[in-house]
């Protein structure tokens, strides 16, 4: 063995001297000094002197640690692990005198090939450390590295320091959200940041998000994907897995959103970014995906847990077929205790690590299904979850559906820790506001906090989590400028993202220059704003919609790395008023508890959420009904006065007169928001506002109006 594999300076001499007189003698294995590791923990564990290699299987009957110089395609050395190096089904190892500055390592694991059984052990497949914290490869994106995609992974030391800095801590129906794809977000040169689609680069746009208003930002995954999976060429531009939903290791960072290449301190870049974002009361969730991995079906390669133990790890069929309830090739065997315990750690890891603050769930009735792919009623996994003493304070958000016909908005599992996507909200409201008739009454609860879902008695403010665009579909802008998705950049001839978009393009399809579909378009945008920012439950804003960011009418630029799905920077100045609105509504919202919560009850007994429609008190049953308000009552944020708050709706293209429920004295209604204006002044400014003397008010057609009780 060559020693420049090995460190032999004089402290690293003396460690060995003081281990072998407190453990005793050290092995020799292949010219490197072994002895067993710590088998409690999974993964490359740093220690004085050398590194702690630890893994394990179910089925395999040998394992073997490859060691590589960076960027090498052959190892250096094969280290088998010796039969007295294993205790159960775990091998460990300490490999003494490695600089953990120098190599990349990866497995040879053997085992029985059955695949009728399910178990395919390939010892000449190089595979990636499950609990890899880093992986080597894709560190600059869309360029494949020399060796070909043979992922490897690196030791990572943990030594940042994260001083006083501490997590905001915020309720989870006090958040805004604001969810974005940490490349997309800065990569357009009109981003004007210096490090463009990178994690740096989204720490240089923490002004931009404190002044809009936002407290918590979501971040598409950034586990370590590949890009290049798939990476395929349509009409003269590259497609790539651009969004990041097909991971190969849940433990690491992507290490292509890096502004630079980092080595055994992975993920400092990032740490800093969740720093700052902490530092200027601004959470961090993290999308997260473990219904699937990039390993795809039979076809797809062995990256890691194919080889390290493929029945344990997937769902598969009797014959050693891959369920598919992602969508994507295979499943994860959730439920599995092996893969929940994996799953736990990991999500472990990136709180005690990165600090992160939530978790969104990426098609998380998957989480729920047992080995067989049955529903279960009480997962044992989304237990585990709800009552993890680690992640105790953080936020646990479900996509409560997944590809295999499992849909549980209102029913996902909770332990009144579970917050959901509402994709109901989303489809009520959107439905509603372009002016769908017979959803008054659901649509009410919706805004409440969809409480025909989550009753107050049995769910907490917190289960909702409202939304009406995403990553997934339609930006807001697109919402109402296209009534059909356009996808042909895609390469699927447009058969590809979703048919049923609810979506309205004011009367001409896609770009036009007509003043009044311009001026239509920004109203029921507006609508739409007021609607998601008023409502009860966490309010979610997807990248750019406050600045009305276009994809063209692209509904699923999953492999769009291009201006489709890159933030046009350039769209905030032209469109500057109508951040100024989402400003304003952020603000209206902080300011009153009643529309996040329930508050104490109001001393003149109001209930804290009633229905109205054209006349107080009174909402019709009646189909053709497009009219309605709704009525918030408690105290407010001094906890000493009443408040009240009363949203009215028309999603009709004619005026109607709308009767205000009469206040107590000594209060008046003042109105604080109208759609119908232009939107500079849809906003009343605090100067401005007047008591409202009328008992009835006009409201104009396809508008939205605001009112808040003032004490006069």
């Amino acid at each position: 063995m060559s020693s420049k594999h090995t460190k032999t300076f004089e402290p690293y001499q003396l460690f060995l001297d003081q281990y072998v007189k407190k453990l005793g003698p050290i092995d020799e294995l292949e010219g490197f000094k072994v002895r067993p590791g710590f088998f409690d923990e999974y993964g490359a564990t740093v220690i004085p002197g050398g590194v702690s290699f630890t893994v394990h299987s179910q089925h395999a009957t040998s394992f073997k640690l490859a060691l590589f110089e960076r960027q090498a395609e052959e190892p250096y050395a094969i280290l088998p692990f010796p039969e007295s190096y294993r205790v159960g089904n775990v091998y460990s190892m300490i490999v003494f005198g490695v600089d953990i500055e120098a190599f990349e390592y990866a497995y040879l694991v053997d085992g029985p090939y059955e695949p009728r059984k399910g178990q395919i052990f390939d010892d000449s497949n190089y595979l990636l450390d499950p609990y890899a914290k880093a992986v080597t490869g894709q560190s600059e994106w869309g360029v494949t590295p020399p060796y070909g995609m043979t992922y490897r992974a690196r030791v990572v030391s943990s030594d940042f320091d994260w001083k006083k800095s501490r997590s905001p801590h915020i309720p989870m129906e006090d958040l805004i959200i604001y969810e974005l794809h940490v490349r997309g977000f800065t990569k357009d040169k009109s981003s004007n940041v210096k490090h463009p689609g990178t994690f740096n680069g989204l720490k240089e746009k923490i002004p931009y998000l404190k002044e809009l208003g936002v407290n918590a930002v979501e971040l598409m995954p950034i586990f370590e994907f590949d890009e290049m999976s798939g990476m395929r060429n349509h009409k003269g531009k590259r497609l790539y897995d651009y969004w990041g939903y097909n991971p190969i290791s849940f433990f690491a960072p992507n290490t292509a959103y890096n502004s630079d290449i980092e080595y055994n301190h992975e993920g400092t870049e990032l740490k800093k970014m969740i720093k700052k974002l902490h530092d200027n009361g601004i959470e961090v969730i993290l999308d997260v995906v473990f219904n699937h991995t990039a390993e795809g079906n039979e076809q797809g390669p062995s990256i890691n847990l194919k080889g390290f133990d493929n029945s344990v790890y997937y769902m598969l069929t009797p014959d050693g077929q891959y369920f598919n309830f992602s969508g994507c090739g295979n499943t994860l065997n959730c439920n599995h205790p092996i893969v929940r315990r994996m799953i736990i750690d990991c999500l472990r890891h990136w709180v005690i690590e990165y600090r992160i603050d939530g978790f969104r769930f990426d098609l998380a009735s998957i989480l729920g299904r047992n080995e067989d792919g049955s529903p279960m009623n009480n997962p044992p996994l989304l237990q585990n979850l709800a009552f993890d003493p680690v992640l105790s304070e953080v936020k646990l958000i479900a996509e409560a559906w997944d590809a295999g016909g499992l849909y549980q908005v209102g029913s996902f599992p909770d332990w009144n820790r579970w917050s959901e996507w509402n994709g109901k909200y989303r489809d009520d409201l959107r439905e509603y506001l372009k002016g769908e008739p017979g959803l008054s009454h659901t649509v009410c609860d919706r805004i409440a906090g969809s409480v025909d879902l989550y009753p107050p008695e049995s769910r907490s403010n917190s289960a909702s989590v409202n939304f009406l665009t995403c990553h997934d579909g339609f930006t807001l802008y697109d919402l109402y400028s296209y009534n059909e998705k356009h996808n042909e950049a895609n390469g699927w001839n447009n058969t590809d993202g979703e048919n049923d978009n609810h979506a309205w393009n004011c009367g001409i399809e896609g770009e036009t220059d007509d003043p009044r579909v311009i001026k239509l378009r920004h109203r029921m945008i507006r609508n739409a704003f007021t609607t998601l920012l008023m409502s009860r439950g966490t309010p979610m804003i997807t990248q750019g919609d406050e600045f009305l960011r276009t994809q063209f009418g692209n509904n699923n630029a999953y492999c769009q790395d291009n201006e489709i799905s890159w933030v046009d920077w350039t769209l905030k100045e032209k469109n500057q008023d109508m951040v100024n609105f989402v400003k304003h509504l952020i603000t209206i919202r902080k300011s009153h508890p009643i529309l996040r919560r329930q508050t104490q009850p109001a001393k003149s007994g109001y209930p804290p959420y009633s229905k109205h429609g054209v006349d107080a008190w009174y909402l019709s049953d009646w189909e053709a009904v497009r009219v309605h308000g709704v009525m918030f009552s408690g105290r407010d944020i001094t906890g000493e006065k009443d408040d009240y708050c009363y949203i009215a709706m028309n999603s009709h293209w004619e005026n109607h007169m709308l009767e205000l429920p009469t206040l107590p004295e000594p209060y008046q209604w003042q109105l604080h928001v109208d759609t119908s204006r232009p939107t500079t002044r849809a906003c009343i400014l605090a100067e401005h506002l007047e008591p409202i003397e009328s008992s009835h008010v006009e409201i104009e057609g396809r508008s939205s109006l605001v009112f808040f009780s003032h004490r006069h």
